[in-house]
């Protein structure tokens, strides 16, 4: 809002200094120019919330009604505009949960306070944040064998690893035993409110667009709003199950069990899927047949663990084995393969090097070629020791 701030200055007066995306600051900075024209926050009807002549002389509002009129507009459009942001921000915040759960919300000293957390978050969320693949099969996990290499480092030097940090991005048993009880709480409520901010989005949606009772994309659907927002659900609500379970709070779940939201598929996708012999997915099944996430969390409707496990038995789907009713047990370590998306981010020092990968095929993002040879790898470690001599000789001349 960092051209609507500079015009309000330039109208009420005030500068705004602060960052023209931090919505509380903004929000409070709007509420203090509107007592200069005797204007409430929230109060926009031209016709109806304006003062007249009269209140306005009463107030000490002395300027003319055309002055006044154009303060009260632009007071109802800095509204107006605050809002659209702060709506944004919440939808990017559910993007970046429905692929990483909290890794936005770890601080840069827990991040850089152990070399093996680091690498381990770095790399897990970039596997996170890969694109899908157009398949009809199911999409690769992040988790993959380079993955559980940095997992099993952090095993070894748990002492010093950072669990707090990690357990914002893989909230399993593993990780979480080895955090507090009072890090669990603060998780655990990071997770549930989240999880309430995106249940009363998605009742929003739903309300909003006509969904096909087997989540197929018709024309008209906002799909990518509600696959993102459905994302961020199933992510919170995995993690927060974790954490449930990992408390002893198994009560809680046999009370209230709220269920996953499925994702809207699309329709050449889907028939796809029916051409090469598969059908629906059993969850849809399920999901039609549970109440709601948003009408169990607001009490509409019960949706204990009993029901949960009643309705995936009755089509025949495991309820623990899918995560509807505990977290799924054990963990799948994906094959490790090169994507584009991890060998572009790598900077990439030595021509030799690069000329290597090249041949190897590691920049298509294809399964690598084992064609270096042995002769390429000591001329790597060749300049590498020469260069390492160069930088040490050059220190002792500095150093005189």
């Amino acid at each position: 809002m960092k051209r609507q701030l500079v015009v309000g200055k330039q109208i009420f007066g005030k500068k705004a200094s602060f960052s023209p995306d931090d919505v509380t600051r903004i929000e409070a900075w709007i509420k203090e120019v509107e007592l200069s024209i005797g204007k409430n926050f929230g109060c926009n009807d031209f016709k109806y919330d304006r003062l007249p002549k009269e209140e306005r002389k009463k107030r000490g509002i002395d300027i003319s009604r055309r002055q006044y009129n154009k303060r009260f507009r632009l007071a109802a459009r800095l509204e107006q505009k605050m809002f659209r942001l702060a709506r944004e921000q919440f939808k990017r915040s559910l993007t970046l949960a429905s692929k990483t759960r909290l890794a936005a919300k770890i601080g840069w000293d827990d991040f850089s306070s152990n070399m093996d957390t680091a690498c381990f978050i770095a790399y897990y969320v970039s596997r996170c944040n890969l694109r899908s693949i157009f398949t009809n099969t199911s999409q690769s996990r992040p988790y993959d064998e380079i993955c559980e290499c940095l997992m099993q480092r952090c095993l070894r030097n748990q002492e010093d690893v950072n669990w707090w940090a990690i357990a914002h991005v893989l909230p399993n048993s593993q990780v979480l035993s080895r955090i507090d009880d009072e890090q669990k709480g603060l998780l655990l409520s990071s997770y549930f409110g989240l999880m309430q901010d995106a249940a009363l989005f998605l009742r929003e949606l739903w309300e909003a667009n006509q969904f096909d009772s087997e989540m197929i994309v018709r024309r008209g659907n906002d799909s990518t709003t509600w696959n993102v927002t459905a994302g961020a659900w199933n992510k919170l609500r995995d993690g927060w199950i974790s954490l449930m379970y990992e408390m002893g709070l198994v009560q809680a779940i046999e009370k209230m069990c709220p269920g996953k939201v499925l994702r809207l598929m699309a329709a050449d996708v889907a028939f796809w899927h029916k051409q090469s012999g598969g059908d629906v997915h059993p969850d849809t099944f399920v999901w039609n047949k549970l109440p709601r996430p948003w009408e169990i969390l607001n009490g509409e409707a019960d949706c204990p663990k009993a029901l949960v496990d009643k309705v995936c038995n009755s089509f025949g789907l495991d309820p623990v084995k899918s995560g509807w009713s505990a977290p799924k047990p054990g963990k799948h370590i994906e094959k490790f393969s090169p994507t584009p998306e991890l060998v572009h981010g790598v900077d990439v020092g030595s021509p030799i090097l690069a000329s290597a990968f090249r041949k190897a095929g590691i920049f298509s993002g294809k399964a690598a070629k084992n064609i270096a040879s042995d002769t390429t790898v000591d001329e790597i470690r060749r300049r590498h020791w020469l260069q390492q001599e160069y930088r040490r000789e050059e220190n002792e001349k500095q150093n005189g």
